[in-house]
């Protein structure tokens, strides 16, 4: 199939490259010209594991092409994906702009007779589908006829960061929102090379498809939070959230993933999704009141450990330089988006502190965002000269196992303030640690 898809994004850079890797011919369309540039030149302008070896080959192969121009990345195009920003406005609803000013254009561009299918691709409120109708039909003047031209689907994306490449060519399911037989058929068929394994292609009605994946993000979202919750609970009670988090995962109705506490979630999802969930059920005057505490609760949790740092140097910040390891919201990805170590960092400088961190990917991104406002590392045990405590922000892999010689020899006394739980209580215990993590009991030689 010939395929465009509108916005290099995350989502759009590995929707793009994941369908040319199963032999269709995608264009990949942005305003950014230095980006376009950039692609054209091979070069991927994200971070994500495994997406620079498809990306390369379809390159050479000619099946993932790239410009600046909609009507030349449309022309032949059978599906056109919108993977778009959808930035949350001040009052936390979705800012359609950029996809709606798209389906404009589309609308003046596409000709009659020329059937095409339009595909939300970002993460929309419910509606959107109805309103990306309207807008073709504006810029069209209302010469195009809906279920005729064009039919405008529903697909969302359930991308992990990290893993999105996996989670694209093997996905649990495909949920597609369309009630036109004849864009029903040449999704199927799209997706078909990617369910090959038996999972579902789940088709519904489109509200359902856009609801759908607010549902998922902020059920998950509140999975989190409500682990953190519990975390809490465990320091004041003295039970170990460890423990707790794997007597309750093993219970197959609830799961292990998602149970982890820890600094709180992040990313580009996570937070403008729930925010737009609750959103827009405050529309249609239902008050979403589990959303509104994980809102609460998640804000807070950036900066939990904060005040465990202050009590540990008596409540005085000043002059004090910390190390930290990981900047990106999560692991294997230069994202740092609401990242929580972004937060930790703000309160540090403006509690009188210095700071110097290391991340494998994200630094370019919090340098192009905090300039010299911090010390960056070539490597993560350069973070620890003069330091006086480690802050450990990513669970990043090749921060679990370090070399404790080394960082105690370049720490000005062995604490660390772990957000992601690393390192094990027996351990730090036995290396002579002051440890601080969350939801366990915290590691005091002095007591």
């Amino acid at each position: 199939m010939k395929i465009a898809v509108i916005g290099t994004g995350y989502v759009g850079l590995v929707t793009g490259t994941c369908f040319a890797e199963t032999g269709n011919r995608v264009t990949c369309v942005d305003i950014d010209e230095r980006k376009i540039a950039k692609l054209k030149g091979g070069t991927v302008t994200i971070y994500e594991p495994g997406l620079e070896k498809l990306f390369e080959r379809n390159v050479k192969e000619g099946r993932l092409l790239f410009t600046t121009q909609i009507e030349e990345g449309i022309q032949d195009a059978e599906i056109i994906f919108l993977a778009l920003p959808t930035p949350p406005g001040e009052d936390g609803s979705a800012d359609l702009s950029y996809v709606l000013g798209v389906a404009h254009k589309l609308g003046a561009i596409m000709k009659k007779g020329d059937y095409k299918v339009i595909v939300d691709k970002s993460t929309v409120p419910v509606g959107t589908a109805d309103k990306v109708t309207a807008g073709v039909l504006k810029g069209s003047n209302n010469t195009l006829v809906p279920g005729e031209d064009f039919d405008v689907v529903s697909n969302p994306e359930f991308l992990r960061e990290g893993v999105a490449v996996e989670d694209f060519m093997k996905p649990d399911r495909v949920v597609i929102g369309t009630d036109s037989p004849k864009a029903r058929q040449l999704m199927g068929e799209l997706y078909g090379p990617f369910v090959r394994s038996g999972n579902p292609v789940i088709y519904m009605d489109e509200k359902s498809a856009e609801l759908t994946k607010y549902a998922a993000n902020a059920f998950l979202a509140t999975k989190i939070t409500f682990m953190n919750e519990i975390a809490r609970m465990c320091e004041l009670l003295g039970a170990d959230v460890d423990m707790v988090r794997k007597g309750v995962g093993s219970d197959e109705r609830i799961g292990k993933r998602f149970l982890f506490p820890g600094i709180g979630y992040g990313g580009s999802c996570f937070p403008k999704d729930v925010q737009a969930l609750a959103k827009s059920a405050a529309e249609v005057n239902y008050d979403f009141r589990i959303l509104t505490s994980v809102m609460e609760v998640n804000e807070a949790q950036k900066t939990y450990i904060i005040p465990k740092i202050k009590d540990y140097f008596n409540g005085d910040l000043t002059g004090k330089h910390f190390a930290i390891w990981g900047l990106a919201f999560k692991p294997n990805t230069d994202d740092i988006r609401e990242a929580p170590a972004l937060y930790i960092i703000k309160e540090l400088l403006e509690a009188g502190a210095t700071v110097t961190a290391f991340d494998p990917e994200a630094m370019p991104n919090v340098k192009a965002l905090l300039g010299d406002t911090i010390k960056f590392a070539e490597s993560q045990y350069e973070t620890l000269a003069d330091a006086d405590a480690l802050i450990i922000a990513t669970e990043w892999n090749e921060f679990r196992t370090p070399d404790f010689t080394k960082i105690s020899s370049s720490l000005k006394r062995r604490t660390i303030f772990d957000g992601r739980n690393l390192f094990d209580i027996e351990l730090m215990e036995k290396l002579g640690y002051y440890y601080f993590s969350v939801g366990r009991k915290t590691v005091n030689p002095s007591k």
